[in-house]
């Protein structure tokens, strides 16, 4: 929370920040300290702490707006789903209030990041994302896949954000000092990957993208692997329940990231 409030506040401030769930729906609360450090953004030594959210919850924050903009929101979530999930199973009418839902998550070539098989968002709460994707909202999957395809930075290109020498370009550049850490230990070679910001390009600007509609489904079960996600791509026109995301044109990608922070 105190992560988000400081974010909005090196932005310019003026946006609410909610508190949601503490822990997933059915299981322990898993963290990626390896990837963001202990604090969550980057162990660079930020001072987070002392900011004051709104008094609301998330939860009921969601179920307020898209009650009030009905058809008219677009949704971006970066993280597990539980919060979206218990607004759906609050109010069920919640799913289709939203017009149009943009989700970092998943790996539908079926090549996890915290698993063999699952990408972390998913794999934190697979329960609350099988709630979604049943739930009728109009979803398209920004998954690991497409964020190692298109959304993976040198540490030149990384540099080179930083370099554009705002408050905001720093930030964004040297949070991902443990992901280039992290990234050498594993392969030997130094990159950042971004599918956060991939996710929110693509719901900026849906023009930079290519969709695959399928069938998909979450496993919640498997002892090896729950938090898949199960893509079906044999032909099954009638049957298409996701919008996968397959490819991003990379450069304009790039271009929206040095925008976004000048």
């Amino acid at each position: 929370m105190q992560n988000a409030l400081y974010t909005v506040e090196i932005c310019g401030g003026g946006v609410p920040v909610y508190v949601g769930a503490k822990r997933p729906m059915n299981r322990d609360l898993q963290t990626a300290d390896l990837v963001h450090g202990r604090d969550g953004l980057g162990d660079i030594g930020l001072p987070l702490q002392g900011r004051t959210p709104a008094a609301e919850s998330a939860v009921d924050a969601l179920i307020a707006a898209a009650k009030q903009y009905a058809g008219e929101l677009t949704l971006v979530t970066l993280g597990p789903l539980t919060n979206i999930a218990q607004a759906i199973q609050r109010d069920p009418s919640f799913a289709t209030n939203i017009a149009r839902c943009v989700i970092m998550g998943g790996a539908p070539d079926g090549v996890g990041n915290t698993t063999a098989t699952a990408e972390f968002n998913v794999y934190v709460d697979p329960e609350a994302a099988h709630v979604v994707l049943h739930s009728g909202m109009p979803a398209e999957w920004v998954g690991w896949d497409v964020t190692l395809r298109h959304a993976m930075l040198t540490p030149e290109e990384n540099d080179s954000i930083r370099a554009e020498g705002t408050p905001q370009a720093e930030f964004v550049a040297d949070i991902q000092k443990p992901v280039l850490v992290l990234w050498e230990k594993l392969f030997g070679y130094a990159m950042v990957c971004l599918p956060d910001p991939l996710a929110m390009a693509v719901a900026l600007a849906p023009d930079i993208a290519e969709h695959l509609p399928v069938h998909m489904d979450i496993e919640v079960i498997g002892s090896l692997t729950a938090g898949m996600t199960v893509v079906d791509r044999r032909p099954r026109p009638s049957d298409h329940n996701a919008l996968i995301v397959t490819r991003v044109h990379r450069d304009r990608f790039i271009q929206m990231l040095h925008d976004a922070v000048t």
